[in-house]
């Protein structure tokens, strides 16, 4: 199973891309950001948000082939 994974604004610097395809074989999110920290470490020291095909995800949601994951921190103002 495949999914595209969408990184934005730090995550991308981080990642050092903007987009890659990942094998995810039925992970959840919370398995897909661990993996994620795995293969960049420097998403390790950011607080990472994940949206599957643009709705927020919690930990235990089920990753679909072609499935469409953006990875971004969360966003402030003021």
């Amino acid at each position: 199973m495949v999914a595209k994974i969408l990184f934005f604004g730090a995550t991308a610097d981080a990642a050092g891309e903007r987009s890659i395809e990942m094998e995810l074989a039925g992970s959840t999110a919370e398995e897909t950001i661990a993996r994620l920290r795995n293969v960049y470490p420097l998403l390790a020291n950011q607080k990472l948000n994940i949206s599957i095909n643009q709705e927020y995800a919690s930990p235990s949601t089920i990753v679909d082939d072609g499935d469409e994951i953006a990875i971004f921190t969360a966003v402030s103002g003021g």
